[in-house]
C-alpha cells in the first residue's frame, strides 16, 4: 500500500516523520562502511529534523574529524557541549582536536571534565587511561575521575 500512496501522493505525515528518523541511522550505517562524506549528508538530514540534538552533533564532529575537516568537527563539538555540557565523548574529541591545534589549556579542561563522569562499558576504561596519560603529558593533575569505567 505504501508504493500506491507515495505514487498518487497520498503520504500521511506518519509516513514522512518515519522516513526521516531513518536520516539518524542512516549515517550510523555509512560511517560504519566508512563513507564519512555521505555520513555527512545523512547528519545533516537527521539535524534538520532534530536541530537541538546534541548526539547528531557529536557524531558529525567524529565524522568531520575523519575527512579531517577539523576546524568543522570543533566547532560542532562545541555546539553539542553547549546542548549537553555532560556529552563525555565530545569532551573527549575535542579534548584531542584542541591539543593538535596546540591549545593545551583548552585540552586540559575538557580532558579532566571527561574524566569528571567518563564513560561506562567494555571499551571505556582505554579511553579513561588515555584521557589520564594525556594530562599527565601536558603535565596536569588529573583531578577527579572514577576509579574504573565499571564501577556503578
Amino acid at each position: 500500500m505504501g508504493f500506491w500512496r507515495r505514487l498518487f501522493g497520498r503520504t500521511s505525515g506518519d509516513d514522512l516523520k518515519a522516513q526521516r528518523l531513518d536520516y539518524l541511522n542512516e549515517a550510523l550505517a555509512l560511517e560504519r562502511q566508512g563513507d564519512y562524506e555521505a555520513a555527512l549528508t545523512s547528519y545533516r538530514l537527521a539535524l534538520r529534523d532534530h536541530p537541538n540534538d546534541a548526539r547528531i552533533l557529536q557524531n558529525m564532529a567524529i565524522a568531520f574529524t575523519k575527512t579531517r575537516r577539523l576546524d568543522e568537527a570543533i566547532r560542532h563539538y562545541r555546539r553539542a557541549l553547549e546542548l549537553d555540557s555532560g556529552l563525555a565523548g565530545a569532551h573527549y574529541g575535542l579534548a584531542f582536536l584542541l591539543l593538535r591545534r596546540g591549545d593545551p589549556d583548552g585540552a586540559e579542561r575538557h580532558l579532566k571534565s571527561f574524566l569528571a563522569q567518563p564513560p561506562r562499558g567494555p571499551d571505556a576504561q582505554r579511553w579513561i587511561e588515555h584521557a589520564t596519560q594525556a594530562l599527565e603529558d601536558l603535565g596536569a593533575p588529573p583531578g577527579p575521575r572514577a576509579i574504573s569505567a565499571e564501577a556503578p
